[in-house]
């Protein structure tokens, strides 16, 4: 699924511009949270029965997959919550730039806010994926929303590492006495990967939460 969705993203997002790196790292998560859908459908069809009972609920195949799509997109969306709330290129983190002109107490006070404003639609969308997946599938529906989450996380990892991956070519090229056109890009590749790795740590803090 990474090897195909890399793939595709890569052919779909054509990198002109230093701007264009950001945006097809971004693509690179929804392309695969995509063909994890059809895939996850397919796989709940094909190894659960007609009807099975879980703790006293009835459930079937298609409550499955809605319980691992819960998970899935769920997932997706908190890491793109997350990276909205922390990426320079959106507004919330460029007024806490702004608050720096009036004082430290005010960047405080901003950062703060944010802070709690940013866990908001997180918490929302974890508390819909456990009551959904437990009304249709019990404690069992809320596991397999739990998978469904890490389903994608080969591709979020991916993303997360891309830019200490870009950080250290960037020193090695230095150290080698490489032309500076070489350490310009890799330092755009470093910027756009640092940037986007805030989505690898939704990820990781929402996930567990299912599982618990």
């Amino acid at each position: 699924g990474l090897d195909v969705g890399l793939s595709l993203a890569t052919h779909i997002k054509t990198v002109q511009r230093e701007a264009d790196i950001e945006s097809a790292l971004k693509l690179q998560l929804f392309v695969s949270t995509a063909l994890m859908t059809p895939a996850l459908y397919k796989l709940c069809y094909s190894f659960l029965p007609a009807a099975f009972y879980v703790s006293g609920t009835c459930s079937n195949p298609f409550a499955a997959f809605l319980c691992v799509g819960f998970g899935l997109w769920g997932g997706c969306a908190i890491g793109f919550i997350t990276e909205y709330y922390t990426s320079f290129s959106y507004k919330p983190v460029q007024e806490v730039s702004d608050a720096c002109r009036t004082g430290a107490a005010t960047n405080i006070i901003y950062g703060l806010a944010l802070g709690y404003k940013s866990v908001i639609w997180p918490v929302i969308i974890l508390a819909a994926i456990v009551f959904g997946a437990h009304t249709l599938a019990g404690m069992y529906g809320i596991a397999l929303s739990a998978l469904g989450m890490l389903a994608t996380l080969a591709t979020c990892l991916t993303i997360d590492v891309y830019g200490p991956v870009c950080d250290n070519a960037g020193g090695i090229a230095e150290m080698c006495e490489l032309h500076p056109e070489v350490r310009q890009k890799t330092d755009a590749l470093d910027a756009a990967g640092n940037t986007t790795a805030a989505i690898g740590k939704g990820f990781a803090i929402g996930s567990p939460r299912p599982a618990r």
